[in-house]
């Protein structure tokens, strides 16, 4: 099976939009369920309503994928996974490094969904030297000082950032001056890098945060108090929630995680 390293997904290439190679793993979710219920074909409506776009939308991100389904039929199911899979480069070895092994990183470092979609977890790196050593999810934590040598001695050019925001910066630095080229971000914070590296950002408070808004909008019929901010309760724990989200995370398996990681 190839690496990571020796090959590139051909989405850009091939003229793909972005919006459709966000929308494939969409499809290959819906179309992997049903595979796994033996389901033979599919149509367009069915797999779109499955994946939650309509069906002309459907249509149109598989014809970049050259895939046209038959009339009367429909698209074929375990040739679609295997379109799908292909061109998000996911029939190869995906060697991936998590750094900021806090309770964030070790939930990511469990999490199964990894492994079945082609991204083995290489290593699992901590600034704490505390942390060094100790197993997470079967794989013993590596101090950063060891980072450039496990990025190249794994062929890594996928990096997951799960540290405290203070930290974010400098471990992406290091990990593209390592060859990482690619770069998931988790720390509440914004990225820098060079043209030729990838970034995609997932933070857990912004989205609560966006769920707070909509929440207040659903209670915006209530009238508040004299004198009382105009949130709805259920707003203000769910706000209260995305501040912890954003803070618990700066707590490790067993202690706090340093804020800023050695060079």
């Amino acid at each position: 099976m190839a690496t990571g390293r020796t090959h590139r997904p051909a989405t850009r290439s091939r003229g793909i939009p972005e919006a459709t190679v966000a929308r494939l793993p969409l499809y290959l979710r819906a179309l992997t369920a049903l595979s796994e219920r033996s389901v033979p074909t599919v149509s367009s409506e069915e797999l779109a309503a499955a994946a939650g776009v309509n069906s002309a939308k459907l249509r149109k991100d598989f014809s970049y994928l050259g895939s046209y389904g038959t009339r009367g039929v429909g698209y074929d199911v375990e040739y679609l996974v295997y379109q799908i899979s292909r061109e998000l480069g996911l029939t190869q070895d995906w060697p991936v490094v998590i750094v900021g092994i806090g309770n964030l990183g070790a939930a990511l470092a469990n999490y199964g969904g990894f492994a079945s979609r082609g991204f083995r977890v290489a290593a699992l790196i901590d600034a704490d030297p505390a942390m060094a050593g100790k197993p997470v999810a079967g794989i013993a934590v590596q101090h950063t000082d060891e980072l450039e040598h496990i990025i190249e001695s794994n062929g890594v050019s996928i990096g997951v950032i799960a540290t405290p925001a203070g930290a974010a910066q400098q471990v992406c630095d290091r990990l593209v001056a390592a060859g990482v080229t690619s770069i998931l971000n988790f720390a509440p914070t914004v990225l820098t890098v060079p043209d030729g590296v990838d970034v995609r950002k997932v933070d857990l408070s912004i989205e609560l945060q966006i769920l707070a808004f909509h929440e207040q909008r659903k209670a915006g019929e209530e009238t508040p108090e004299a004198g009382a901010p105009a949130t709805s309760g259920r707003a203000a724990a769910v706000a209260a929630a995305a501040e912890a989200a954003a803070a618990a995370d700066r707590k490790g398996p067993d202690g706090d995680v340093p804020a800023v990681m050695p060079a």
